[in-house]
């Protein structure tokens, strides 16, 4: 009787290891089985990340960049587009303060800064340039009414309102010691127009834009400067830049680059 029971206790604990076995393997093959699928998951954003070339702009620069509706458009918008598809990638926009493109470029946020960005020695020395896409002016503007001010020269120790980080800012500075910078043109368009300021220096384009909505202002004939944009890109990225330039030469060569400029800036 005692050899019986001491064989059934045998066949029960047998039979209890091995549901315990069987039970460890299927746990496991489920865990590595999530796991799996985790990794894939967490893969699967980079891939779509490289295809992606991120722009850094200011949208408040017509006709080079600004919102139509939600929608962020314009000269540079365009073409950087047209140059995003060249290389096989898509575009996307970020809006920010134009004195915030280089720092995201810096950081890595954004892939490049394009907002009617002039090449000059102090970018230079922070961000790499592409090849310049086009010849652009600082515009002066001044009330309609104004008799004072009638070229570059008679701006010089006047109080200037200009557009935070932008070229006009970087220039106003030579010719008087009062700076009135705003974070939109616009802005400093409405302080001219309020007696505030006594001029407002900004791309020759955006003057001529922002001048068309304000009746009681005018631009000047003669140009403030003369210069250059360029898209920026993180200091050292010699691959982006060499496959930007490449891209530019493509549109400028088949007419496409003058045909997106042609499409917001007529022809006087």
């Amino acid at each position: 009787m005692k050899k019986q029971l001491k064989n059934v206790l045998a066949i029960a604990m047998a039979a209890a290891m091995a549901l315990t076995a069987a039970g460890c393997s299927t746990s496991t093959e489920q865990t590595a089985t999530t796991e799996d699928a985790a990794q894939t998951e967490q893969a699967a954003p980079e891939d779509t990340e490289e295809n992606v070339l991120i722009m850094a702009t200011n949208a408040e620069f017509p006709p080079y960049e600004y919102y139509q509706g939600q929608e962020i458009v314009g000269i540079d918008v365009e073409i950087a587009r047209a140059v995003a598809q060249s290389m096989g990638m898509e575009l996307a926009v970020e809006d920010m303060a134009f004195d915030s493109i280089i720092p995201a470029l810096l950081s890595g946020k954004a892939d490049i800064g394009a907002a009617g960005m002039t090449v000059t020695e102090e970018r230079q020395a922070t961000v790499d340039f592409t090849d310049t896409y086009v010849t652009a002016s600082q515009a002066i503007i001044i009330k309609a009414d104004n008799t004072e001010i009638a070229g570059p020269a008679d701006v010089e120790g006047k109080v200037i309102g200009v557009q935070l980080g932008t070229t006009g800012d970087l220039y106003a500075s030579d010719v008087t010691q009062t700076v009135e910078r705003y974070n939109k043109g616009f802005e400093a368009v409405q302080a001219l127009s309020q007696g505030k300021i006594d001029a407002v220096i900004i791309d020759d384009q955006v003057a001529k834009a922002l001048a068309a909505d304000n009746a009681d202002v005018k631009v000047l004939d003669e140009p403030f400067t003369t210069e250059e944009y360029a898209i920026a890109v993180k200091k050292g990225n010699t691959e982006l830049v060499e496959s930007i330039n490449a891209a530019l030469a493509e549109l400028k060569e088949s007419g496409q680059l003058q045909q997106i400029v042609d499409k917001y800036i007529t022809a006087e």
